[in-house]
């Protein structure tokens, strides 16, 4: 099992990228920003919340050197309990250590609140949808935070 307060994200620097649901775009950033996967596991609270939303604004991995504050640049958020898959044992992995929907999904949505609440833009997915991501990975540049 992760340690408590352990929130974790993927993050890409993208020049676009889209979620699709049930055929519809849900969210869309169609400019350089950030592609941010994020997980969340047992013992994670707000706080992770508003460190990991004022790490992502701050992160200086876009062009220059620069960060999605600096800019003004675009972030697209999706929920990924994957991030937590174990597959030390066997073939099939275990999702112990993520944190079950109830859980998961109001600390997700104070990731996006907190975000905007520092001024980003910020476009999403829907929590549990089988949601089809396209984006073109600008670099390559992607990052693994623990919070």
């Amino acid at each position: 099992m992760a340690e408590c307060g352990a929130m974790r994200a993927v993050v890409q620097r993208v020049s676009s990228a889209s979620v699709v649901v049930d055929g519809s775009v849900v969210g869309a950033i169609a400019e350089p920003g950030l592609f941010v996967l994020v997980g969340v596991t047992h013992g994670d609270g707000t706080g992770e919340a508003a460190k990991l939303a004022a790490k992502l604004w701050g992160l200086r991995v876009l062009h220059g050197e620069k960060s999605c504050s600096d800019i003004g640049a675009p972030l697209l958020v999706v929920s990924q309990f994957t991030l937590y898959g174990d597959t030390r044992k066997g073939r099939r992995p275990t999702w112990q250590a993520a944190a079950p929907g109830p859980i998961a999904e109001p600390l997700v949505e104070a990731v996006y609140a907190e975000l905007r609440a520092l001024g980003a833009h910020v476009e999403t997915g829907v929590f549990g949808a089988d949601m089809k991501i396209t984006l073109t990975n600008d670099g390559p540049i992607t990052l693994v935070i623990d919070i």
